[in-house]
């Protein structure tokens, strides 16, 4: 008996490490996993918006899962992240509290930023394509995120998310 209790002490270990892995494609979001905050103001009409941003490993490490509520749930969001083996390419869907959806996917570039390419379902602000860049830079997610709405881009809009112990909030 004393040297099953002995290996398997020895085992868990790599257990562990083996149950919190990506797979190989979503790597590069290892940094990312954990809770985010941002505070922006979208324009200068607009009060200052808290973002509250959580990137789980999902599926048994074949998808991301993230989580995000603005303001304490005024709005929120969930996507799944996930490799399509008949695309060859990183895809997601986007589903959100004000009944719109996105999907789309994903271009990672050899610096580890990765750029998002969504098209837009249901936006009652006539979005209908969003494109977005993030990069992992001193401990920090840097998003630039542009929105095809009414048919015309947007400008950039940048964000910069640090660590946070907040929770993510839905209503």
């Amino acid at each position: 008996m004393k040297p099953l209790l002995a290996a398997l002490v020895l085992l868990l270990p790599t257990l562990a490490l083996a149950k919190s892995s990506l797979s190989p494609q979503l790597s590069v979001f290892e940094p990312y996993l954990g809770t985010w905050q941002a505070q922006f103001q979208p324009a200068p009409t607009q009060e200052q918006v808290t973002d509250v941003s959580q990137w789980q490993r999902a599926l048994n490490g074949t998808a991301i899962r993230t989580l995000h509520s603005i303001n304490d749930g005024d709005y929120g969001g969930e996507s799944l992240i996930f490799w399509d083996q008949s695309r060859q390419k990183l895809v997601f869907y986007y589903f959100t509290t004000a009944s719109f959806y996105t999907q789309g996917w994903l271009e990672v570039g050899d610096d580890g930023s990765f750029t998002a390419y969504e098209e837009v379902t249901g936006s009652a602000q006539g979005i209908t394509q969003v494109k977005s860049t993030s990069q992992f830079v001193d401990g920090k997610i840097v998003v630039s995120t542009q929105y095809l709405q009414n048919e015309q881009w947007t400008s950039p809009q940048i964000r910069t998310y640090t660590r946070s112990d907040k929770a993510v909030v839905f209503k």
